[in-house]
């Protein structure tokens, strides 16, 4: 019996270890979210203030990327945006993404707050153990400048000049317009 225990006991500390170190990186995916969000929304906000929401367009297009592979770099993961409806195809989702995505969605349709849809996952890619995180973006009051269904005529110019192929117009206020996407591994590697 006792070494019955003695295994029992490994395999708890073996199974709490991962669940410790997922837990780990969901708040850290958090964290670089947050930081993404909060950085990207102080761009727009003080182009907008000082150029118009003209050269928002512009400033989302160049410091979206640039702030995502800095995230990226820093943390050791991918982080990027995705959303069902692109405006940039380059951030089209995968297959997982899409589930998700359309998982967000229809939670927003029964009811659910925007600002709480996340979704966490441990999936192998490429025989290598990976955290991915997702946060659903809602659609705010500064979003609707580009994103929403009345858009300034020199703002739908700026669109199409910029993206050709948009689809991410025609939000309403708490719509899900995408999300942000982390992928961390889990193994130490890029820590």
């Amino acid at each position: 019996m006792a070494t019955w225990k003695g295994i029992l006991v490994l395999l708890v500390l073996m199974t709490a270890l991962p669940v410790q170190a997922e837990e780990a990186v969901v708040t850290e995916s958090r964290a670089i979210v947050g930081a993404f969000m909060a950085e990207l929304k102080g761009e727009l906000e003080s182009a907008i203030r000082t150029q118009g929401p003209v050269e928002a367009v512009a400033v989302c297009q160049r410091q979206a990327p640039a702030i995502a592979a800095r995230l990226s770099l820093e943390s050791g993961g991918q982080v990027a945006r995705t959303s069902l409806r692109l405006r940039n195809p380059d951030n089209a989702p995968d297959a997982w993404e899409r589930q998700v995505l359309e998982r967000f969605k229809q939670l927003r349709q029964q009811g659910s707050d925007p600002m709480s849809l996340e979704y966490s996952e441990v999936v192998s890619i490429d025989g290598e153990m990976v955290l991915r995180y997702m946060k659903a973006i809602p659609t705010g009051a500064i979003c609707l400048l580009c994103h929403g269904q009345d858009i300034d005529p020199a703002v739908q110019e700026a669109l199409k000049r910029l993206y050709p192929q948009d689809q991410a117009t025609g939000f309403s206020p708490g719509d899900i317009r995408g999300a942000f996407t982390v992928t961390k591994p889990l193994d130490g590697k890029g820590e």
